[in-house]
């Protein structure tokens, strides 16, 4: 009959012939390739991927294909054992949820262009491996948000555990919110727990349920190996978002992600400003600085209120937005000392 005929689909409550639809799709690939700026024409792999379309297509809907497992995988250099029990199947669950949490995951991929150089600029000097930076993807997605329980920042910080760490907090000012002076505090805490465990994994799921938390289970359940633990379901799934996380981020043409260079978020052009006296109304300092409130809480989300109180002998550093015409002329009028631009270059497009 027509209607088993292998050779048409029907596309709301339309028959046509697959070809059409590999036609279609092809036009509409080249013309997103040619928007983007792109010399037009379709790649062996993507004619490759458009050949299986028939395979995709059930009832006119277009189907998602599971996430391909990697043969091998390492956190910080420590392979992951992935043919150990429960293990696979742990990660593939954090694969599946992570590739296809599209708007999220997107969205961080944008915010990583900006914020990545930095903190793989201090990881690299506080000797921590670079796998790290997706720790606080998977702690904050690159915002600066409030637990439910009071963990604050990118790298979500308690607010009792923060100053163990060098982080100040007080009325005015919270460090946990501070970009540069959290990241090293939150490799002061890897390290210290690496030490502890001699795994960098162990390391990682302390940063979740504590050191405390960690030799607990570990003494409990008489093993060594983080792949090995029973945990509740928040650290028993910890490692494994990383892991997805690093996977998705590091081939994400393989999960279905393409940004080019215009869509990443840049990190901000900014100059910093010692300040070693007290600053009794942030709106007025930002204007003489040639700017507003709104961009000097956006650059210094750790000045919590609209007043700095700066102590004898004390200082911060503060960013401003960097404006290379006004910027000498700002300084000479105000004798502020202005340290080399922090600005950071940006990041490759994430292809």
């Amino acid at each position: 009959m027509a209607m088993d005929n292998p050779t048409f689909q029907r596309v709301a409550g339309i028959r046509v012939p697959r070809w059409s639809l590999f036609l279609l799709v092809s036009v509409l690939l080249l013309a997103y390739r040619s928007s983007m700026g792109e010399t037009p024409g379709v790649t062996h792999a993507e004619l490759d991927a458009l050949g299986h379309l028939s395979e995709l297509l059930v009832d006119g809907t277009l189907q998602h294909r599971a996430p391909e497992m990697p043969e091998s995988l390492e956190l910080a250099g420590e392979p992951v054992p992935l043919d150990a029990f429960g293990v696979r199947e742990q990660l593939d669950r954090e694969l599946v949820v992570n590739a296809y949490h599209h708007s999220s995951t997107m969205l961080m991929m944008k915010r990583a262009g900006r914020w990545f150089p930095t903190i793989e600029r201090i990881l690299k000097e506080e000797g921590v491996p670079e796998d790290f930076k997706y720790l606080a993807i998977i702690e904050s997605g690159l915002e600066q948000v409030v637990s439910p329980a009071g963990a604050s920042g990118m790298w979500q910080f308690m607010k009792e555990t923060a100053p163990k760490f060098g982080l100040e907090i007080n009325a005015q000012v919270d460090e946990r919110y501070h970009v540069e002076k959290s990241t090293r505090a939150a490799c002061r805490y890897l390290k210290e727990a690496k030490a502890k465990f001699g795994s960098w994994a162990l390391a990682a799921a302390s940063y979740n349920m504590g050191p405390a938390g960690v030799s607990r289970v570990l003494a409990a359940q008489g093993v060594d190996s983080y792949w090995d633990l029973h945990l509740n379901s928040e650290t028993g799934r910890y490692v494994y978002r990383l892991l997805a996380v690093k996977e998705v981020f590091e081939r994400p043409a393989m999960f279905g992600y393409r940004l080019p260079l215009s869509a990443i978020y840049t990190p901000y052009q900014t100059r910093s400003v010692v300040v070693q006296s007290t600053i009794p109304d942030l709106a007025v300092w930002a204007r003489t600085q040639g700017t507003h409130l709104k961009a000097l809480k956006l650059l210094n989300p750790w000045l919590r209120a609209n007043a700095l109180t700066v102590a004898p002998g004390k200082s911060y550093s503060v960013l401003v937005p960097r404006d290379e015409q006004a910027g000498a002329a700002l300084d000479a009028a105000n004798g502020i000392r202005v340290p080399e631009d922090s600005a950071a270059a940006v990041q490759d497009s994430i292809e």
